[in-house]
């Protein structure tokens, strides 16, 4: 086994630079692109779709009625993907919150379809005006409730999507391990309560503080080291790595979560005995009853 011995290093430093930086820059055109391409493309198949499978039907509609069918619903499904990906960030559907924010994410789902549906047919309704036709929805509790059944799958995919999109980020900026004992020699660094975590990220390593860690979250066979907006995962258990980090300077708040108090700024009691940690970020975590009050007496301290 090979004893590291590393430099101190910042975070994201030159020796983890490279593809990850690059696509960082560009980050901001791509994302909004990815989605600018996915919703037209999705319009223009639709509506191709819509054309052939009215003229199979042999009923009369002008070339430029399945248009703009499709390109009115693909349209304002486009506007909205910035809220779904807000609401996902505010009511994230993470191991421990799953339950009660997948509760408000069915509620957001039906603002969703409402504004998708009146904001489409108010365009479908000035295009047709605009060809002096008139445009008919037909029933609207009818027509709501099929659209509905659509527009639930479709704000759940967005979701889908951006979660994935966000696992291949996580992978990307590296899988986070504790350093290990070398094979001769002095260990750099407390084996049994490391200051330090080792970071392999595209074939290149780099050290990270653990002081800098703001929370801890448990994620299957693996815990996430969540740091400025990055999340490393590391291959333990919640209780393995509770033993092994400083206890005067993280805290377990939660069955799924440790939070570090030097970022915590304001703890939310909830109507349910429960409670939210807000941190400097502006991140919010779960705090359970259980441990609610011992959290408080030590911010309180």
């Amino acid at each position: 086994m090979t004893n590291f011995h590393y430099p101190p290093l910042n975070l994201m430093s030159s020796s983890s630079s490279g593809m990850l930086d690059r696509y960082q820059r560009y980050r901001q055109i791509i994302e909004p692109g990815f989605w600018i391409l996915f919703w037209c493309v999705q319009a223009a198949t639709n509506s191709s779709v819509s054309w052939l499978e009215q003229l199979r039907q042999i009923h009369h509609v002008e070339w430029w009625q399945p248009v703009v069918w499709e390109w009115s619903s693909c349209m304002v499904l486009l506007a909205l993907v910035p809220a779904v990906i807000q609401i996902e960030k505010r009511l994230p559907l993470r191991w421990g919150m799953m339950r009660q924010n997948l509760t408000w994410h069915f509620v957001a789902s039906l603002g969703f379809c409402v504004v998708h549906v009146c904001a489409m047919v108010g365009i479908r309704k000035l295009a047709y005006l605009s060809q002096q036709q008139h445009y008919d929805f037909g029933n609207w509790w009818h027509e709501l409730g099929y659209e509905y059944l659509k527009d639930i799958r479709t704000y759940f995919y967005i979701i889908l999507i951006v979660s994935f999109y966000r696992l291949l980020i996580l992978r990307w900026q590296g899988e986070a391990s504790l350093l290990q004992e070398p094979d001769d020699g002095q260990p750099i660094e407390p084996i049994e309560r490391p200051e330090r975590f080792l970071v392999r990220t595209l074939g290149k390593e780099f050290l990270l503080p653990a002081s800098e860690i703001e929370w801890i979250q448990a994620w299957g066979n693996y815990v996430n080291l969540h740091v400025r907006g990055h999340d490393y995962p590391l291959r333990s258990t919640m209780a393995a790595i509770e033993l092994r980090i400083d206890p005067k300077r993280f805290v377990r708040v939660h069955r799924s979560y440790i939070a570090n108090l030097d970022f915590i700024v304001e703890i939310e009691p909830l109507e349910s005995g429960d409670a939210r940690a807000k941190l400097r970020d502006g991140q919010v975590i779960p705090v359970s009853r259980r441990y609610r009050d011992d959290l408080r007496n030590i911010v309180a301290r």
